[in-house]
């Protein structure tokens, strides 16, 4: 036994592992509650200054308090006759007194106060469209157990028209804003069980392989999961003070984000450890020096991923803004973990935990020898070759971006799958108006109405356009009255397409060009509105935000490598990485994946990741190799650098690739197209930038890449 074990390093290992399993008792129960605290309504993540934000803000004064509503539609095809219009309106009043599931509450405590539940036939006689008024508040309603109150709403409403069109020989969907969304907030739920387990798995069985060990690979999942769950519990501190957003989407990023980086961190340090265990007897002396080799490269790839997010609250969209905060907390999580719990857990647990290939005392190093010494053999021999054609490879791959069709989907696209929210819509569009239920509002001073409402009309693609009236118009009733607030009405103009679709989004600069030029002050609102500022506002932060992160990265590398040539090439060969991996993912969505596109921040949200991360493997590649320069020169030191880390980073990568890809596992198409850029993109990085382009770059140069500063050759 090692006589050091015992003395005052190791009862240190001891007060710091105490720490972080107190610690843990603390945040790991606010880590489960997360997702109560989320919030995914697009339009709140709107900046105050888009249009359609000072629409609702006017639109709401028409409405009494919780008295918005998102309806869920409920299409019932067939033939239609006068007694089973009555029929189906006579069932629809059941809906509100029906029990949702897992409550004692009833689906009419969470309607829109004043507003009937009523069906309308189609015009061609094939359809009833039945409105269920469901409160804008069900949206952030929870049950009992947190779980959220909608996707239960719609499931309830579900289970009931499926009993009853049984019996009454219709074909039904539910569909609408209130279902769609609802559907959404399902996929999220499975960010706590399904994509938490599988990414879980996918480490393990990762880890495993790695070490070829039955107990080592449970040492960094373990601080790994320490990690997530104290980012987890401060977010959730944080969100519910209302000090931050987190959306579903920023809570599935945080958790392979944080697992699949704490990882990485986790194999540089212990394959160094593993390596220094060969040249020192003491446990203590090993992981003090793996330590030192190591410190750097993880605080400067964590603080180059944490900037780069961070450059999102630039961003005009909460929810990049959200994202930002989150998933620096993430890594910053990661960082402190695993520089302070595992090395504790290693030095506690000494060399056994590496059974059964316990590194010796030998001063041997197995890194030297294998694979990666051939590859360091082929770079040293054909440097010029590697660097020209892996760089012409690349650039053919980066031609295809240009092609990637990135104009935002609707929300019926959002899904991988055909679930009934999405039919529906689809079904809806045989039968009536696309904006039927959700139309473009209009607010607009009343002396104005009719010229705008005559003006909006003609426009193609405005099916029709009315007045909000105070009240809901029913079959054989008077027409309700006009309803007028502070001398300004509300035209709602229903369009010919789905309210969320790429075509209504269109149409919304020339609803509010043809209505502006009648009336200065018209505002135009309304969920298509909301996605067509939503797509405006992450154009712009495409052409803000890029540019900053890239100085960002090039001062961190510069810093950190102490050389502002070395710092240009590798941001260089970084970003031609990220446009290489854009051209495939191109081809992937389109020709493989049949994806009707990509969702406007999804460049942004690539580029962060791949480019923030990306440039990690070249860190750890980097400053390896400036550590081996001084000694050996910088020739012969990038190949006994490319030659140690080669397993490591390779290894790093596939986890990384691997909790990324784990993002396909929710059916939302932004996740599934993410996941995959980021798994392909690293994967990249490690394989053919990092292995041979960025060697083979630096054998040619030599002590060049070193400018301005000087490293013996």
């Amino acid at each position: 036994m090692n006589k050091s074990k015992f003395g005052r390093p190791f009862w240190s290992a001891i007060v710091v592992i105490f720490i972080w399993f107190g610690a843990s008792g603390v945040f790991g129960p606010l880590f489960g509650s997360l997702s109560s605290v989320q919030t995914n309504d697009q339009e709140s993540f709107l900046p105050a200054s888009a249009e359609s934000t000072i629409a609702s803000r006017e639109i709401a004064k028409f409405s009494d308090q919780n008295n918005i509503q998102l309806p869920a539609l409920i299409l019932f095809e067939g033939d239609v006759t006068q007694e089973k219009i009555i029929e189906v309106n006579a069932w629809l009043q059941s809906i509100p007194n029906k029990k949702i599931e897992k409550s004692d509450k009833t689906i009419g405590e969470f309607l829109t106060q004043g507003q009937p539940v009523v069906a309308y036939p189609s015009q061609d006689g094939k359809a009833i469209l039945g409105s269920i008024p469901i409160s804008l508040e069900a949206a952030g309603a929870q049950l009992e157990n947190k779980e959220p109150v909608l996707p239960v709403i719609i499931k309830t409403i579900r289970d009931g028209v499926a009993e009853y069109s049984k019996n009454a020989n219709w074909a039904t969907s539910v569909t609408g804003p209130g279902a769609i969304l609802g559907d959404l907030f399902g996929a999220f739920g499975g960010i706590d069980s399904t994509l938490l387990l599988t990414t879980l798995g996918v480490v393990s069985i990762i880890l495993i392989l790695v070490y070829r060990s039955p107990i080592l690979w449970i040492l960094p999942l373990v601080s790994a999961v320490f990690a997530l769950s104290t980012a987890g519990g401060i977010i959730y501190l944080l969100a519910k003070a209302k000090a931050l957003t987190l959306s579903g989407q920023s809570q599935g990023i945080l958790s392979v984000l944080v697992l699949g980086a704490a990882t990485d961190y986790a194999l540089l340090l212990i394959s160094r450890y593993r390596e220094e265990l060969h040249h020192h007897e003491s446990v203590v002396d090993s992981m003090r020096v793996a330590y030192k080799g190591t410190f750097e490269p993880i605080l400067a790839s964590g603080l180059t991923v944490i900037a780069g997010l961070l450059v999102l609250l630039l961003s005009d969209l909460k929810g990049n803004q959200s994202l930002g905060p989150v998933g620096a907390i993430g890594i910053a999580a990661s960082m402190v973990t695993i520089l302070t719990l595992l090395p504790a857990l290693l030095v506690v647990f000494g060399r056994w935990i590496f059974w059964p290939r316990i590194p010796k005392f030998d001063d041997r190093n197995a890194q030297l020898e294998g694979f990666w010494a051939k590859v360091g053999n082929l770079v040293a021999r054909r440097p010029k070759p590697l660097a020209i054609s892996t760089a012409v490879v690349l650039l053919i791959l980066a031609g295809f971006s240009t092609t990637l069709k990135a104009d935002g989907l609707s929300t019926t696209q959002a899904f991988t799958g055909k679930i009934d929210s999405v039919v529906g819509q689809e079904k809806l569009l045989k039968h009536f108006p696309g904006g039927q239920g959700q139309p473009t509002e209009i607010v607009v001073n009343q002396s104005s109405a009719e010229a705008v409402a005559s003006a909006v009309s003609a426009i193609s693609g405005v099916a029709s356009i009315d007045y909000l009236r105070a009240g809901i118009e029913l079959p054989g009733q008077p027409q309700p009255p006009i309803k007028v607030v502070q001398d300004k009405v509300i035209l709602n103009a229903t369009l010919d397409f789905a309210p969320d679709s790429e075509a209504a989004r269109k149409l919304i600069p020339k609803i509010r060009e043809v209505a502006k030029s009648v009336d200065k002050s018209v505002l135009v609102g309304g969920g298509s509105a909301v996605n067509y500022d939503v797509d405006v506002a992450a154009q712009h932060d495409n052409r803000t935000i890029i540019p900053i992160v890239l100085i960002l990265i090039a001062l961190i590398l510069t810093v950190l490598l102490r050389s502002i040539l070395a710092g240009a090439i590798l941001l260089a060969t970084v970003v031609l990485s990220y446009f290489a991996t854009i051209g495939v993912c191109q081809l992937v969505f389109e020709h493989i994946f049949n994806f009707p596109g990509a969702d406007t921040s999804f460049p942004l949200f690539a580029f962060i990741f791949l480019v923030a991360l990306g440039i990690d493997y070249n860190i750890f590649l980097m400053t390896r190799v400036r550590e081996e320069s001084i000694r050996r020169g910088t020739r012969e030191g990038v190949i006994r650098g490319l030659t140690v880390t080669g397993g490591v980073i390779t290894s790093a990568g596939i986890v990384l690739a691997a909790t990324f890809a784990v993002l396909g596992v929710l059916p939302l198409v932004f996740l599934a197209e993410l996941g995959f850029a980021v798994g392909f993109g690293v994967l990249l990085d490690t394989i053919v930038v990092r292995s041979l382009l960025v060697p083979s770059i630096v054998r040619i140069m030599g002590k060049k890449i070193w400018w301005p500063s000087k490293l013996e050759n």
